[in-house]
């Protein structure tokens, strides 16, 4: 069963348990939750950064994985960590060797 699936049985689950609650005020919600999605997603600054080819074929990737351009993930990465949401798991990506950053000390 893929993950749609799971996650759609979750919430039918949850919601037979009686876990959902109306909000109150749901006009005033909508605009409180649209005016912060507008404000996260207004992208009204350009920066440019010159990164290693080897993090920007990474970031390409994992964006492919995702489905999104790399730039969003890039900018999406970002607005998670300046917002203290960008959690940190266990699993670690792959990192370069030491003897990289041996090289990259010396210098």
């Amino acid at each position: 069963m893929n993950d749609e699936k799971l996650l759609e049985q979750e919430i039918l689950a949850s919601f037979d348990r009686g876990e959902w609650k109306s909000v109150r005020n749901q006009k005033g919600e909508i605009a409180r939750i649209k005016a912060a999605a507008t404000a996260t997603l207004l992208k009204n600054k350009r920066v440019n950064i010159r990164i290693s080819s080897l993090d920007l074929e990474g970031l390409q990737a994992r964006a492919a994985e995702e489905g999104v351009p790399y730039q969003t993930l890039m900018a999406s990465v970002l607005h998670k960590f300046v917002s203290g949401r960008l959690v940190e798991t266990q699993q670690r990506m792959p990192t370069r060797t030491s003897r990289t950053v041996r090289k990259r000390t010396a210098a």
